[in-house]
């Protein structure tokens, strides 16, 4: 699995651009918005895009959402149902924030833990890992060692827990019982910033090392 990560909106989210290598079928992860560089990016590559994958309702991460499914007849799967909140209020969201215009959608498929997710031959497990949103989920190939986790966990840092139906104590459960088992070797692509590995994180993480949530026991 080819992968690439191209930031979008002013908010600098993570979108994830994915193209299985043998059919040249590609997912997109988070199309916040700048969807004619995504559909550039793909066409460039030779690939054709066959999902739409979103791991929460926040505008930056799925704003353009339903225009790239009108653009690319792409379905849309997740995220997991309780985040339907935040999608139904892209367009208030969007005009709130100065972003350009951004339409509700309804995914093609909700997702839940323990689900998968395919395009091409490519497979990805889905984790629900609530916390900075009730509807979060993340995508996980044990192939590539690789997790794209949104907004649940950044490198040396954590995703915020303020906002409508967030809780701390849940993000931090996410963190250590969704994402710490499936190994310190794997490489997560944030929703914000650079790319980390459990690993590192689990050492050095202010919020979530060892160390740490050993300490707050």
């Amino acid at each position: 699995m080819n992968v690439t990560i191209r930031p979008v909106t002013a908010f600098q989210q993570n979108c994830s651009i994915l193209i299985d290598e043998a059919t040249r079928a590609a997912a997109v992860v988070d199309p916040g918005g700048d969807i004619d560089d995504i559909l550039a990016l793909i066409e460039k590559a030779g690939a054709h895009l066959e999902k739409i994958f979103v791991t929460h309702g926040h505008l930056d991460h799925c704003g353009a959402t339903a225009a790239l499914r009108r653009r690319s007849g792409a379905t849309i799967e997740g995220p997991q149902i309780e985040d339907a909140f935040w999608i139904n209020q892209l367009a208030d969201s969007a005009a709130r924030y100065g972003f350009p215009p951004a339409e509700s959608f309804v995914p093609d498929r909700w997702l839940e833990d323990g689900d998968s997710v395919s395009f091409g031959s490519v497979t990805l497990e889905v984790r629900h890992c609530p916390g900075h949103t009730p509807g979060h989920v993340i995508f996980y190939s044990g192939d590539d060692q690789l997790a794209i986790v949104g907004d649940v966990l950044f490198q040396g840092s954590i995703g915020r827990s303020d906002f409508p139906r967030g809780d701390g104590p849940t993000l931090i459960r996410s963190i250590t019982e969704r994402l710490w088992p499936l190994g310190n070797d794997v490489t997560f692509i944030p929703g914000h910033g650079p790319i980390s590995t459990f690993g590192e994180e689990r050492e050095s993480n202010p919020f979530v090392a060892d160390r740490v949530l050993k300490g707050r026991q």
